[in-house]
């Protein structure tokens, strides 16, 4: 079984408007919220196979976060220039590019093409995924390229603002 973690990036900053979008870093919020939501994957979770990213600042910030969690480095983050703003069609083309023997795969990335591409495999649909939301997405498949909207399935969906009651 395939295991596809679609985390989106954690609250970024706006303050500085002279950034460049992919520059932009994490907030105070987002500070927050990621180390928490990669505790909380990492409890549930005994490894993960890899962690694939958006080279956007604030992407490999929130990584970078869930990849301590699972006790790696920076270094063991892969990057995806495609995951920048992907379309639901760069998300599918970046999952083909997976190596077989992973079973357990967190992608970083951005909307609306997480939302879009969580949608395909939701029963009911997905507004939004939020700033640091995660979807689990499942499949019976034993190779990444036979991986597509038919046989993956929702199964989880968790978001920062669950865990503030």
């Amino acid at each position: 079984m395939k295991n596809l973690y679609l985390i989106r990036h954690a609250k970024s900053s706006w303050a500085d408007l002279s950034l460049r979008d992919e520059d932009r870093p994490l907030n105070a919020r987002g500070k927050m919220d990621a180390p928490r939501m990669a505790e909380f994957l990492a409890d549930r979770l005994v490894a993960v196979d890899a962690f694939v990213t958006s080279p956007a600042k604030r992407a490999k910030a929130t990584a970078k976060h869930f990849a301590s969690a699972f006790g790696l480095s920076k270094e063991d983050l892969i990057y995806n220039e495609k995951l920048y703003h992907a379309s639901t069609d760069d998300i599918l083309e970046a999952v083909f590019q997976f190596e077989n023997d992973w079973d357990h795969v967190f992608l970083f990335g951005h909307n609306p093409g997480f939302t879009y591409f969580a949608n395909y495999f939701a029963k009911e649909a997905i507004a939004n995924v939020p700033t640091c939301g995660i979807v689990h997405i499942t499949t019976d498949v034993e190779k990444w390229t036979d991986f597509d909207y038919k046989s993956g399935k929702l199964s989880n969906f968790y978001y920062p603002k669950m865990f503030n009651k």
